[in-house]
């Protein structure tokens, strides 16, 4: 089967950065669906594990981690589908990835592809959804109030992949006052577009730029880019018992004793945790996606596709990396078919 992968972490500007291979087809076992891929999206942890995993002597990492495709065929211990359900998913960062054209992956990470959109439409969405979802009820349990703080949350990077799909399932599902972060007035339209009730720019000082909404201090923030260079905006800015989620890389580290004075809790969220360490809970992910597929369906979401660069192949992945990398893309960026 054909597939896409490296052997050496490269700059995406190197000819061997991606490459494309032949690989034997899979064969599924236990939970695993084999799911032949019609679509896949590129997120920037494709970008970061090209750039720093070494693979194997001899092997070559398959990157992917968003799909849409068709079930083909499946393990023994299989239960929640069968040959010919179309699917989606964002599979798990310890096994081989989408950008082949067939895949295996646990049936318990999976949800059935919204039947209202398409393949490509479908593959922008489980990895961001997943992560928005499990950040939102899961880690900051937006369910639960603060009392006495404003029920509001501050989404950075409000046009990005996961804030762009965040911002929509705290609006479906929650009656927060969304504020989302962007920095030109295309993004803060895309943003103001999926329901932020407010957006402000993140090139400035959030802290004073959140003071001048003049709303009060919010309850919850979702940290979803550079955490590291918001971190003391966001002790300022955030109530007191508030909690706020992180989700990305800062480097040098995390200090969190500027939240201490207002006991402020912080969490993390990784959504291949589960998937990676084969929790209790799995099965959560299923259901997610079986949730989020429903709200697509009911017309209470939308896809957050805004390109579809051509074929999944080695030239069109690149492109697709160097876009990420550039760090000003709006949405998901799909590649479709082989």
């Amino acid at each position: 089967m054909r597939a896409i992968g490296y052997q050496t972490p490269q700059p995406i500007t190197a000819d061997t950065s991606l490459l494309d291979i032949e690989l034997p087809m899979p064969t599924p076992g236990g939970h695993d669906l084999l799911v032949e891929i019609k679509a896949v999206s590129v997120n920037p942890v494709d970008t970061k594990v090209r750039s720093g995993a070494v693979p194997e002597p001899g092997q070559y990492r398959i990157l992917g981690y968003d799909a849409a495709g068709v079930v083909k065929a499946v393990g023994e211990a299989v239960t929640l589908f069968k040959p010919g359900d179309e699917v989606f998913y964002a599979g798990a960062i310890n096994r081989p990835g989408t950008n082949s054209e067939f895949h295996l992956v646990d049936e318990r990470i999976v949800g059935a592809k919204p039947k209202s959109i398409g393949f490509a439409e479908a593959a922008a969405l489980p990895l961001t959804a997943i992560t928005a979802y499990e950040a939102l009820f899961d880690r900051l349990k937006v369910q639960d109030k603060v009392p006495g703080t404003q029920h509001a949350i501050l989404i950075t990077g409000g046009a990005g992949g996961v804030g762009s799909i965040a911002i929509q399932l705290a609006k479906a599902l929650t009656d927060l006052t969304v504020i989302a972060t962007a920095s030109r007035p295309e993004t803060a339209e895309w943003a103001k577009a999926l329901g932020a009730d407010h957006v402000i720019d993140h090139t400035k000082p959030l802290a004073a730029e959140y003071a001048a909404l003049g709303i009060g201090a919010p309850a919850f923030v979702f940290s979803v880019t550079h955490s590291g260079q918001h971190r003391l905006d966001i002790a300022q800015l955030i109530a007191p018992q508030g909690r706020v989620c992180i989700i990305d890389d800062p480097k040098g580290g995390f200090d969190i004793i500027p939240f201490k004075g207002k006991a402020v809790s912080i969490h993390w969220e990784m959504m291949f945790a589960r998937a990676v360490h084969q929790t209790a809970d799995i099965i959560e992910q299923h259901k997610l996606l079986t949730h989020v597929s429903e709200l697509v369906d009911a017309g209470r979401i939308k896809t957050t596709l805004t390109e579809t660069l051509g074929k999944i192949n080695a030239e069109t992945l690149k492109k697709a990396h160097a876009l990420i990398e550039s760090n000003r893309t709006r949405g998901k960026i799909v590649l479709e078919g082989f």
